[in-house]
């Protein structure tokens, strides 16, 4: 099936996920759509469970519009409990199981999920909320538990069997679908709504993209809760290919669960390619099916020698969860290093700090806007604001430093804000320092990136200890734990006695990246400390 018959096929009215999926399951009913461990859904498959689940949604008083909270690693129920959504008409919100304190408070507040669907393994991420400020009023627990739980929560109960099945909700390609949380700027976590027809899109692009094609087994290890595994599902629903869903990514044993599902496509963050290049060659590396990797953000040499050694076509993009994939290159267009050339159904600048386009060669912020409608994100789920502010002068901001060659190439350069991405995940340093603030013997922290030797970011912290305090490193660490995602606690501290500001007292946040480690930066991995997950 090639993209041009999907666009054919899906005109503008009919790109909402009830629609995809009724379509879908009747081309390719016994075809399996979705595999997760010894769970194997086919395509009918998938519509029985979001039609039970869905009227199960109802039975407990979800109806259209009303958000549902996820938070569960990749494991069937997530993909029952988000289809299900799909097909009611609920907004499905997927959390990072890692998300604690603060940052879980907020989503969860912002979101206003009246149902929250939790994994038992991660229920003491629960303790320290507080639910009399959330509207939350039902809670389905994953998996067995000893019924601990907070007393002071609102009612749980096991994760159930499918109810009546319903008919789907009237939604529209416009209607949100799911609103997924990103920690991409200094801020609090933005919920960026996201519209059904925007992963039409996103399956569109990024299929045509790899070239996927009827059977195609997309093996991805990234969770289910981010843009990049969602997008594999549409992939997989649209172009008739099997998503085949990995527990977690695993350096041991990446080979051997590709090659054993007879993966043919598979999706790599930047720093997953060094990782695996980091073992010595094997046999396993050619004994495998795969013939492209979705991989962005690998630098060139190591996306070279990855190619050499396993045979895989790596293929750069670039797509936020605000936009969709936007650049890109296919196999014949790749330069690595390079994120690609713009897609057709997008228009893309350059520009400076007054939203001034910029020249071929000359770095600024990339700005977008889409030629087909819904393709990209409404805004931020009950922050006007922020969307003004994004979205200001009808140009999504990207907050991406990017460069345009005269050949319609762009690169990516850095973060325009200071945010940090370590090992695929976006952390936003508000966050962390919220968290560190908040230790007695803290008086000030600004929290920035610093290089790794990952081609990503690792997290650092300088800190300004209270007068007569011993604060220490380790310390601060466990006072991080279940805090915070265990990917956002520090790996280096500084412990100084004043922070670089401004005028009007702004902290300098750009002379601490300058600065960088130093011989009395503290380092978390050299000091042997490891971390509670």
């Amino acid at each position: 099936m090639t993209s041009e018959y999907l666009k054919e096929k899906f005109g503008p009215e009919d790109r909402t996920f009830p629609n995809m999926l009724q379509r879908q399951s009747q081309k390719y009913g016994k075809q399996d759509l979705f595999a997760c461990g010894d769970a194997r859904l086919t395509f009918d498959g998938v519509q029985d469970v979001a039609e039970g689940y869905a009227g199960k949604l109802a039975e407990t008083g979800i109806e259209k519009g009303d958000r549902v909270a996820i938070m569960a690693s990749n494991r069937p129920e997530f993909m029952k409990a988000f289809v299900a959504c799909g097909w009611r008409g609920a907004i499905s919100v997927p959390i990072n199981v890692a998300s604690r304190g603060f940052q879980l408070q907020h989503i969860l507040s912002n979101s206003g999920a009246k149902l929250l669907i939790i994994e038992s393994d991660i229920l003491g991420a629960l303790y320290d909320l507080d639910f009399q400020a959330l509207q939350v009023e039902t809670i389905w627990v994953i998996g067995d538990h000893d019924g601990a739980f907070p007393s002071h929560g609102p009612r749980a109960l096991p994760f159930p069997e499918a109810g009546d099945p319903i008919e789907p909700a009237a939604v529209q390609p416009h209607d949100p679908l799911t609103i997924l949380y990103t920690s991409g700027t200094t801020g609090l976590s933005k919920g960026v709504i996201c519209p059904h027809a925007q992963f039409f899109w996103w399956a569109y692009y990024t299929g045509s993209q790899l070239g996927v094609v009827e059977k195609d087994v997309l093996h991805t290890p990234l969770p289910l809760f981010h843009t990049n595994a969602m997008n594999c599902f549409f992939q997989a629903l649209l172009f008739g290919a099997t998503q085949v869903v990995e527990p977690r990514f695993s350096v041991s044993n990446f080979w051997k669960s590709m090659k054993a599902s007879g993966a043919t496509v598979t999706y790599l963050l930047g720093a997953m390619v060094p990782m695996l290049l980091s073992r010595d060659p094997g046999e396993e590396e050619r004994g495998h099916s795969i013939r492209v990797a979705l991989s962005p953000g690998v630098p060139a040499s190591a996306a070279e020698a990855f190619s050499d050694r396993t045979g895989i076509i790596l293929l750069e993009g670039y797509g936020a969860t605000e936009s969709n994939a936007v650049i890109g290159a296919n196999a014949k267009t790749v330069r690595h290093g390079w994120a690609g050339q713009l897609r057709e159904g997008f228009e893309a600048q350059i520009v400076d700090e007054y939203d001034n386009p910029l020249p071929d060669g000359e770095a600024g912020e990339l700005v977008l806007r889409a030629t087909e409608p819904f393709s990209m994100a409404l805004g931020y789920f009950g922050m006007p604001e922020k969307t003004l502010e994004t979205w200001r002068n009808l140009w999504l901001h990207t907050g991406d430093r990017m460069v345009r060659d005269s050949d319609g190439y762009y690169r990516f350069i850095d973060r325009m804000k200071d945010s940090i991405r370590r090992r695929g995940e976006n952390i936003s340093s508000y966050e962390v320092e919220q968290v560190l603030i908040a230790h007695p013997d803290v008086e000030m922290v600004a929290v920035f990136p610093v290089a790794s030797e990952l081609a990503e970011d690792e997290v650092m912290a300088t800190i300004v200890p209270a007068s007569g305090s011993n604060l220490t490193g380790e310390e601060l660490i466990r006072h991080c734990e279940g805090k915070m995602s265990y990917f956002a606690v520090p790996r280096y501290f500084d412990f100084v006695g004043s922070l670089p500001r401004t005028e009007n007292g702004k902290v300098q946040k750009f002379k601490l990246r300058d600065r960088g480690l130093t011989p009395d930066t503290w380092d978390r991995e050299a000091a042997g400390i490891t971390l509670k997950r």
